[in-house]
């Protein structure tokens, strides 16, 4: 399928299909039929020739590159459903790159075929209560220990996005160093029902639209077998770099989708309401805040096709990727934050999709790194790249 039908064809599914029981259940996933939904959601994709569209194309994906999909996901994200129903949602999405650059052929077809097939969902374990691993992943705590014929597992992880019904986690453990070591972490793909693994709650957090949840998980010496070590033992902190600067750019993608949908829907209140004598938007300070969130949004889309075009070349892009996400994180919070301010009463209430586009798109500018870490790493950059230390 040619870019341009495909973003038409999702630009189309998502208005018809998608939007509707997104606006109908205030973007919660739960109510709108969790599981089910996302199977029924899928299967309509699926049909269109939508499904996956940045999956390895030897396993049934469209195979496109950061640039190409960004128009794609931004279109996708304009309901808070769309990525879901695209599988272009996290965790899964990041996950289905990494496994794409890192998999063995065998852990391909065991993980990564049913990935990109939407027969099943997937989370990434990484984040650990204090004082284990978080903005700062050295500080991991969760061990595997070395046995016969493979690892046993044991920790404690939590926030895991998608945790409760994933088929299997990717679980980063220390496998050498003590906490506070910059290496020795290792990368494993765990099936969700081997022994020893328990989804112990769902983290109560703001947003509702994340099928899985944001859930607490405990590994209790469980067992993974050498083939199931994704990648080089003792690199998993270097793998993740592989997963991680993507996964900022994707997110970019689908939040822009979800903030310019709010920034029409605040166009079109101003331009129909009336007071003072004449429409809200013919009012100066109006056309400021419609003004500085259509530079907002232009800025965004302009940081993330330079960052992805580097990705796209194979570099890692990390001041590229840092210095995007942080932006648009804080940007698309913005203009959504000024769409709720145009839109007044009716901006906070569910009678409008700006109120639940706020509540969503808020922990944006903590997750993937919180806006605070990206800063410290940018400026550390350009101190090294100014001064020479």
């Amino acid at each position: 399928m040619a870019h341009a039908a495909l973003l038409t064809g999702v630009e189309e599914f998502i208005a018809e299909h998608v939007l509707p029981l997104d606006d109908e259940h205030d973007g919660d996933v739960e109510a709108a039929g969790g599981e089910l939904l996302r199977v029924r959601l899928q299967a309509g994709a699926r049909e269109r020739g939508l499904l996956t569209p940045h999956g390895p194309r030897d396993l049934g994906g469209l195979g496109l590159g950061m640039v190409e999909r960004a128009p794609v996901f931004e279109a996708a994200g304009r309901s808070l459903f769309g990525p879901m129903a695209l599988n272009v949602n996290a965790p899964d999405e990041g996950n289905i790159h990494l496994l794409d650059v890192v998999a063995t052929a065998a852990q391909r077809e065991r993980y990564l075929r049913p990935l990109v097939q939407g027969e099943m969902r997937s989370a990434f374990a990484m984040t650990e209560p204090a004082p284990g691993a978080g903005s700062d992943p050295s500080l991991l705590t969760t061990t595997a220990t070395r046995v016969a014929g493979g690892w046993l597992v044991s920790g404690r992880k939590w926030f895991i996005t998608g945790a409760d019904g994933a088929g299997f986690y990717i679980v980063m453990a220390r496998t050498s160093g003590e906490p506070g070591a910059p290496g020795g972490a290792t990368m494993l793909l765990v099936p969700a029902d081997r022994t020893g693994i328990k989804v112990d709650r769902h983290i109560g957090t703001i947003d509702r639209s994340m099928l899985g949840g944001h859930c607490e998980v405990t590994f209790t010496d469980v067992v993974v077998p050498d083939a199931d070590v994704l990648g080089g033992v003792d690199e998993g902190f270097r793998y993740a770099q592989v997963r991680l600067g993507p996964a900022r750019m994707t997110h970019v993608m689908r939040w822009t989708g979800a903030a310019q949908r709010a920034h029409e829907v605040a166009i079109r209140h101003v331009a129909s309401r009336r007071a003072f004598d004449g429409r809200l938007a013919d009012l100066g300070m109006v056309q400021q805040l419609i003004a500085d969130s259509e530079i907002d949004l232009a800025a965004t889309r302009a940081l993330l096709l330079h960052a992805c075009g580097e990705l796209d070349e194979g570099g890692r892009a990390s001041p590229s990727t840092s210095i995007a996400k942080t932006f648009a994180a804080e940007a698309l919070n913005r203009v959504v934050d000024r769409a709720v301010q145009m839109c007044g009463a009716l901006g906070v209430s569910d009678e409008l999709p700006v109120a639940k586009i706020a509540r969503e798109l808020r922990p944006f500018r903590i997750y993937d790194g919180p806006s605070e870490v990206h800063r410290w790493a940018i400026a550390r950059r350009a101190v090294r790249r100014v001064s020479g230390s």
